[in-house]
C-alpha cells in the first residue's frame, strides 16, 4: 500500500491528471471515500488528463457518464455507484463491456458484489487540515505504471 498526502483540490486534481498518463484500456479505478472525500475531483483529473476539456458532472444522478475519442484519447465511463439499493441494478449499466476498450472510474466500487482482481484501489479520507490522504493498493495489473 502507498499513501500519498493531497494539500488541497488543485493537488487533488493535479494527481489525477498524472495518473491519466497511465492509463490503459481495460483499466479499472476504483475510488473509496467518504461523501466529500474528493472522489469526484479526483475522477475531474482523470478526465482532464485523459484529454476532456468541458465539465465534469458528478454522475450520482445518471449513474454513469460516458466520455469518448476524439473527446478523451480512449473510451472512459464515470460511474457513481452510490444511489445502486440492489446488485441486480448492476447488470443493466454493462460495466464488464465498458471497459472492454477503454476505462471505468468507479466511485463507491463497494456496491459491487465483486471488484476485479486488477483494479487500481484508490481511497481518500479527509485530513483535520483541509487536504486529503489518499491510500493506493495497487495490483500486479499495473507493474511500473503506478506514478511513483
Amino acid at each position: 500500500m502507498t499513501s500519498i498526502a493531497l494539500a488541497d483540490p488543485q493537488a487533488t486534481l493535479s494527481f489525477g491528471r498524472a495518473l491519466a498518463a497511465q492509463v490503459l484500456p481495460g483499466d479499472v479505478i476504483a475510488l473509496f471515500g467518504p461523501l466529500g472525500a474528493g472522489k469526484t475531483t479526483l475522477a475531474r483529473g482523470l478526465l482532464q488528463g485523459l484529454g476532456h476539456q468541458g465539465e465534469v458532472a458528478s454522475p450520482t444522478f445518471p449513474i454513469v457518464l460516458a466520455y469518448d475519442p476524439p473527446d478523451t484519447i480512449l473510451p472512459v465511463w464515470h460511474v457513481d455507484l452510490y444511489r445502486i439499493e440492489d446488485p441486480s441494478e448492476l447488470d443493466e449499466l454493462g460495466l464488464e463491456e465498458a471497459r472492454g476498450d477503454g476505462a471505468l472510474i468507479i466511485e463507491w466500487p463497494e456496491r459491487l458484489p465483486h471488484l476485479w482482481q486488477e483494479a487500481l484501489r484508490l481511497t481518500l479520507e479527509p485530513r483535520s487540515d483541509g487536504g486529503r490522504a489518499l491510500t493506493a493498493l495497487v495490483p500486479p495489473a499495473w507493474g511500473g505504471r503506478w506514478p511513483r
